[in-house]
């Protein structure tokens, strides 16, 4: 019998919030689980969709277009977070014992600029299913997924050396 599934939250304004989540996905797949990623709010291909595509018990879905919100979203990023948002309720729904480990990326900042509510985003967790692994991350997690989550992990920013202008980097930020 399958263990009980968490809820594990990385947020906060420093990185290594979604390199975490492939860490604990490649660990999973280590394992022989089976890993669902999806990806809110991003759309472009990143050099771990190359790597992670090796693997047969991942499946990653993005739910995002390919330029990046800076301000208030379109009609299509709220579609598109929302087109992810019924995906994963109806994978919890319909076949809750697909995956073992389900990632939400971004989803906090799906949140944040209003593409679903974080009531909607507490109705997910509350729909996982038992035995399911959900792990959330993005900046701003609000106090009520951070209240129901059973582990929350804080990355603070020190030091940058995106303030001294050095753009994402291959295989390093993207």
């Amino acid at each position: 019998m399958k263990e009980k599934g968490y809820v594990q939250v990385y947020t906060g304004n420093g990185k290594g919030k979604t390199t975490a989540a492939i860490g604990l996905t490649i660990r999973a797949l280590g394992a022989g689980l089976k890993v669902l990623f999806v990806q809110f709010v991003k759309g472009l291909p990143y050099s771990e969709h190359k790597a992670l595509s090796r693997f047969e018990n991942l499946t990653i879905k993005q739910f995002g277009r390919p330029e990046f919100i800076h301000s208030k979203p379109s009609d299509e990023d709220i579609k598109a977070a929302k087109d992810g948002y019924n995906y994963v309720m109806d994978i919890f729904t319909n076949s809750p014992n697909l995956f073992d480990v389900v990632v939400l990326d971004e989803a906090n900042i799906a949140v944040f600029f209003g593409l679903f509510s974080d009531d909607e985003l507490i109705e997910l967790i509350d729909k996982k299913p038992q035995n399911t692994e959900l792990i959330i991350t993005g900046r701003y997690a609000t106090q009520k997924v951070i209240d129901r989550a059973d582990l929350v992990t804080e990355m603070k920013e020190i030091k940058h050396y995106y303030t001294q202008g050095v753009i994402a980097r291959d295989g390093i930020e993207k």
